[in-house]
């Protein structure tokens, strides 16, 4: 099949999407897009900085301190998919303004929570209603942007703020700890949803996709039981053997779960899921790698802050600080990687390439020890994983939503969203046992009460978490290449269509 012009691409997206003239408000729609994208993500990190301060003013235990974090991850993961089909159903303005006003809302709740069960609360009802606002967001861009060099631009925005995300909230949520208090991590979101609500209330408009269809209930209880059990099991990980029920029962019947829901898909009168959005190889490809790359990426962000903190000595300000060479190490590749390679070469190229360098990148940083400097033995390192990630995330998102039929594009951009939230849990409990078994294995008939051997234990944990995030990114790069077809994106006409360039 020969390849088409970018016009002629341009063209035949935009009337599979259904969305011909581009609006002339879309670059003000990114950037209310990318507010919200910002906040939703920044919550995956702003409140780890902040669970010490806040575990003290509240009293709970260690034990329960892990359920801040998990409460987001689960009611976020579980409900992604039905909060996409919603945006589809009964438009993507008001999906996107309730996901706004629900995340500022138990935001303020979990700011002014009196214990440890109202912020467990507010956390999984920030999640639920991320959980509306994300694929929302995200399909936004999918159907606002028709020329294909524009949302080469535009996605290249957004899946740095996916990419960066993270980073950036440990930095915000170092600076509000330090020279505010615990709870303006959940308050910042207010004043951030405040710009969001504003600019979406003026900007956007109600388009119903797929008004005339329905919503799969079974299909919905189906993948919503399956994340959670999925998410839950792996959680459970981090604080029980493997070998517990609440790990391998919890991982075996989500799995199940998620193998009736794909059968279900099949013949299901209104899927939530379509399959067609599956089968498409670049498509496919491109959900792998942002699993992937959630998975790798909390050896980087969980990890280094604990070695800055604990080990260098820097405070939670400093730690967010020291984060940002990377951030902008990514925002300049996810330009270049999606409005010039991508374009040029196609992901058979781009995207196993950066796998490749962050692979190497997070090799490279495996050489901290106890005395080590930031300068000569983290900051070089995480320019690289920089650079490499800039390369994966934004093409990747682009390659995953692109082309889908308009009335699909909430549930495709909420199977990216979910993609992106397994791997984080799939990566935070398998690095967390890894590294913790490593530490028990250096121990082991040395004297655990010598400082210096417990400094070297904490060490030998990182680096591991490091080495197996490397391994990760390795299993991308083969991945990504032998999936990925040769050349720039094509039509495919027995899949969902998919972006030209």
């Amino acid at each position: 099949m020969p390849q088409k012009t970018l016009a002629e691409g341009s063209r035949a997206e935009a009337a599979a999407t259904g969305h011909g003239a581009a609006s002339p408000k879309r670059w003000w729609i990114l950037a209310v897009v990318a507010v919200a994208q910002l906040m939703v993500v920044l919550d995956a990190t702003i409140v780890n900085i902040a669970l010490p301060s806040a575990q003290t003013d509240l009293g709970f235990s260690d034990g329960n301190r892990q359920w801040i974090v998990t409460a987001y991850a689960l009611a976020f993961a579980s409900l992604l998919l039905l909060g996409g089909r919603i945006a589809d159903l009964f438009g993507r303005k008001p999906a996107f303004l309730v996901g706004v006003v629900g995340f500022a809302a138990a935001s303020a709740l979990g700011g002014a929570a009196n214990g440890f069960t109202m912020l467990v609360a507010a956390r999984a009802l920030q999640g639920a209603f991320g959980a509306l606002l994300a694929p929302a967001a995200l399909s936004l861009l999918n159907t606002t942007f028709t020329d294909a060099r524009e949302r080469a631009r535009a996605f290249s925005v957004y899946g740095a703020i996916a990419g960066a995300g993270g980073a950036v909230g440990l930095l915000l949520g170092g600076v509000l700890t330090d020279a505010l208090d615990w709870r303006w991590t959940l308050y910042v979101n207010v004043a951030i949803a405040v710009v969001a609500f504003a600019g979406g209330w003026l900007l956007l408009g109600n388009h119903r996709d797929a008004a005339n269809a329905k919503l799969d209930v079974p299909g919905t209880i189906l993948v919503a039981a399956g994340l959670f059990s999925l998410v839950y099991g792996f959680s459970n990980a981090e604080a029980h053997d493997w070998d517990s029920p609440l790990t391998w029962g919890f991982l075996t019947v989500g799995g199940l779960l998620l193998v009736a829901f794909a059968w279900w898909q099949t013949r299901a009168p209104h899927p939530l899921l379509p399959l067609r959005i599956l089968l498409d190889r670049n498509r496919a490809a491109s959900f792998l790698a942002v699993l992937i790359t959630g998975a790798g990426m909390f050896g980087v962000f969980l990890f280094l802050t604990y070695y800055l903190q604990l080990n260098l000595g820097f405070s939670p300000t400093r730690t967010g600080v020291a984060f940002l060479p990377m951030v902008g190490a990514l925002m300049v590749t996810a330009q270049a990687g999606t409005t010039m390679l991508l374009p040029r070469i196609g992901p058979k190229a781009v995207i196993p390439l950066g796998f490749a360098i962050a692979t190497a990148g997070m090799a490279w940083l495996t050489g901290i020890g106890a005395g080590s400097d930031y300068v000569s033995a983290v900051l070089p390192q995480l320019i690289v994983i920089g650079v490499g990630l800039g390369l994966v995330m934004p093409p990747a998102m682009q390659l995953a939503t692109g082309g889908v039929a308009a009335e699909d594009a909430g549930v495709a951009s909420a199977t990216v969203n979910a993609m992106q939230q397994v791997g984080g849990s799939i990566g935070t409990a398998l690095l967390n046992t890894l590294a913790a078994s490593a530490a028990t294995d250096y121990l082991a008939g040395r004297d655990a009460t010598s400082p210096p051997v417990r400094a070297q234990a904490t060490i030998e944990s990182y680096t591991t978490a490091f080495w197996w995030s490397a391994v990760f990114f390795a299993a991308g790069t083969v991945i990504t290449f032998l999936l990925y077809r040769r050349g720039v994106p094509q039509q495919n006409a027995d899949a969902a269509p998919v972006v030209h360039m």
